[in-house]
């Protein structure tokens, strides 16, 4: 092909009664290479011919966009198709949607596959991707992607779920730097308590140093109106001991200082993500997905299983839900070479993170443990892609819980699971850590 191929024509400058001269009643597809502040579009002809991309200013230039479309469309047979990626692109697809323009989607992954097959070249821009997209809609790869506003419910579902993740991200950030302060300062302090723990978090908030907690004299009561029947009486005297005994590096004003802001940001983190899963159980309630799932996992993480990959029932087989979440087994093997079965890792990490918890909380139980001690022991591998092969089958078992209304019974789930015989044994999963 030319190297001046994929040179871009701003969309304020494209005539297209000059363009369509001589091609009356010949059927478009338009490829859209959507970014942050470029737009690139190439439109393809039912023959196989291509126009150069057409260049537009994201967003600012969208309405000058739509309306060449909707020209486009009135004499002829038009397909508008883009990318599953990001969210730049959600502007364009509700102005197209607004006007009565359907708009496909073609899958990222494979764009990406097809480029070499495309031009024989593997290399990748702007306006090569649209000319791509519109190559594989044209072909059929593609379905329909209109854009659909949230219902104010699934808004409010979304936005609960965000603030609780980001609030979690924040605990674990301001918690993370308490524990290199008071391995230094106070390292008594984590032995007795977690930093997990809202007392320690309080105590740290009002006293910030060992020596500030030993000089006052009402601090047992304190921590018992604190801790409550949590904090035993046996656990408040090993604080106070360890307070007034502590070995660590003496705590200077703006050390203290630092303590407490630090954990009086935790502990309104904390606060906050408690308040946005109490509300969350609230917009889980007569929710019959959610709730079948939540008896499983928990409702927060049936929330944010649903606002990072779906609602389970728009699938059409477990096998589908899986792998949306990434969870589907993959492989690279080559003449002599048997590459080792990895999970995709398609769709959002957030899901796998979540259902990774839920694995781990999961494989406590009895109905799972004996499965997960004897497969461990079986492979004589890493745990975590055992904890993967337990994701796998929640993921499954979630979906029939969710759209099939079955009662989950782990042990239908992980049945017997002999241990490593001479005979071969089916390959082990990586044991890469779900990201």
């Amino acid at each position: 092909m030319s190297r001046r191929a994929y040179r871009a024509t701003r969309v304020n400058d494209v005539n297209w009664e000059q363009i369509a001269r001589g091609k009356e009643g010949l059927g478009v597809t338009l490829g859209v290479d959507v970014g942050k502040f470029d737009v690139l579009v190439v439109c393809r002809w039912a023959d196989g011919r291509f126009e150069r991309p057409w260049r537009i200013k994201n967003p600012w230039e969208i309405p000058t966009l739509v309306a060449l479309v909707r020209q486009v469309k009135a004499d002829r047979k038009l397909v508008v198709a883009m990318e599953s990626s990001g969210t730049y692109g959600d502007a364009l697809r509700q102005a197209l949607g607004d006007h009565g323009i359907e708009v496909q989607r073609v899958n990222g992954k494979a764009a990406h596959d097809y480029a070499e097959v495309f031009d024989g070249v593997p290399s990748q821009h702007d306006g090569k991707d649209a000319a791509v997209v519109a190559e594989l809609a044209a072909l059929g790869k593609a379905e329909p992607w209109a854009y659909q506003a949230a219902d104010s419910w699934e808004e409010e579902l979304t936005y609960w779920v965000e603030e609780m993740v980001a609030q979690r991200q924040m605990v674990t950030l301001w918690q993370g730097r308490l524990e290199g302060l008071l391995a230094r300062h106070w390292p008594e302090a984590s032995q007795v308590l977690k930093l997990s723990s809202g007392t320690l978090l309080r105590i740290l908030k009002r006293y910030g140093s060992p020596q500030a907690l030993a000089e006052d004299a009402e601090a047992a009561k304190q921590l018992a109106r604190w801790g409550r029947s949590l904090l035993s009486p046996e656990k408040i005297e090993e604080l106070l001991a360890g307070a007034r005994s502590s070995v660590g590096v003496r705590v200077g004003q703006w050390q203290q200082r630092q303590i407490q802001e630090y954990a009086e940001k935790a502990l309104a983190a904390r606060q906050q993500s408690d308040r946005a899963q109490r509300r969350l159980g609230q917009l889980a309630e007569g929710r019959t997905v959610l709730q079948a799932q939540g008896k499983v996992v928990g409702v927060p993480t049936a929330c944010v299983l649903w606002v990072s990959t779906g609602d389970p029932r728009s699938f059409d087989s477990a096998a589908a839900y899986r792998k949306a979440m990434g969870l589907n087994l993959v492989e690279r093997s080559s003449g002599t070479y048997q590459g080792l079965l990895r999970i995709s890792k398609r769709g959002r990490a957030r899901t796998r993170q979540w259902l990774y918890f839920a694995s781990m909380r999961l494989v406590q139980r009895c109905g799972v443990r004996p499965w997960y001690e004897a497969k461990k022991a079986r492979d004589e591998g890493d745990a975590r892609r055992v904890l993967v092969a337990v994701m796998r089958k929640l993921a499954v078992a979630l979906y029939h819980v969710g759209v099939r209304s079955e009662e989950f019974q782990p042990r239908r789930l992980f049945g017997r699971i002999g241990r490593r015989s001479g005979r071969s044994a089916e390959r082990p999963v990586s044991s890469e850590e779900p990201a």
